[in-house]
């Protein structure tokens, strides 16, 4: 099975994973951006996110493993890849298992380290939306503010919101399986794993993803590395300061 994707512009090959319940189209206005510079732009859904495959199995082996299949599906190589917090994950060990691959790599917000579970609240109040009462994205955002009191937080989870039928609402993503393995997503890059080509860590300076302390591990795994501060931004630096993020980018690619 092959992951589902949007495709934007044409040009050099630019993939983009997303992070943890999120999908491609969280991208979408960067992406167009991106594109205008001779970008052919990859907004890729991961397993049991967005419009992709279901799957009840969920780690990052098998995450790098689809990438992989879908770069062979579309003849994609020498490419860039941008991948954000779980999405970064993901790019790491796909670079580090198929560096011939990659041309340049950047990671938005994360670590190779160890990150312990911390989407509770989050992955419960997601859960409590009950799709028989629930009838509208009003409706639903109003039960979910009970659990995630950040408005732009809810607003990115609200996306994955689809009419299953009409007058039927439900979630895109395989919110059973992601709940089942979300100890998957904290898990560090084997501890061998390297990468020696160009990479770019950007992190947000309001976030607690990256601190001082992860310089070490991300130069021991990425040899060849920077790591720039976005300035007013915390985890969604894309969507928080899309200006600097966006120039930072295209400064490095």
């Amino acid at each position: 099975m092959t992951l589902y994707s949007n495709i934007i512009g044409e040009g050099k090959p630019f993939i983009i994973l997303h992070g943890f319940l999120g999908m491609g189209d969280n991208w979408k206005t960067l992406a167009k951006k991106f594109s205008e510079s001779n970008f052919e732009m990859h907004l890729v859904d991961q397993r049991n996110h967005g419009r992709s495959f279901h799957s009840d199995d969920f780690d990052y082996e098998l995450m790098a493993e689809d990438l992989k299949q879908y770069c062979d599906d579309n003849n994609l190589n020498d490419i860039v890849l941008l991948g954000h917090s779980m999405g970064g994950k993901t790019a790491m060990l796909f670079a580090t298992k198929y560096p011939e691959l990659v041309r340049k790599l950047i990671i938005a917000d994360i670590s190779p380290r160890y990150y312990p579970v911390h989407h509770d609240a989050i992955l419960e109040g997601l859960s409590s939306l009950d799709f028989s009462k629930i009838k509208s994205r009003g409706e639903a955002n109003d039960a979910l503010s009970n659990y995630v009191h950040e408005d732009g937080t809810r607003l990115f989870l609200l996306k994955n919101l689809y009419w299953v039928e009409k007058g039927q609402l439900g979630l895109r993503m395989n919110l059973d399986i992601l709940k089942e393995n979300v100890s998957e997503v904290g898990e560090a890059l084997p501890t061998h794993a390297t990468f020696q080509k160009d990479t770019l860590f950007l992190r947000g300076d309001r976030s607690e993803y990256i601190g001082d302390a992860d310089e070490a591990i991300i130069h021991r795994h990425f040899l060849n590395s920077e790591i720039i501060t976005i300035s007013n931004a915390g985890h969604w630096l894309h969507a928080e300061n899309p200006k600097d993020f966006y120039e930072a980018v295209m400064n490095f690619i």
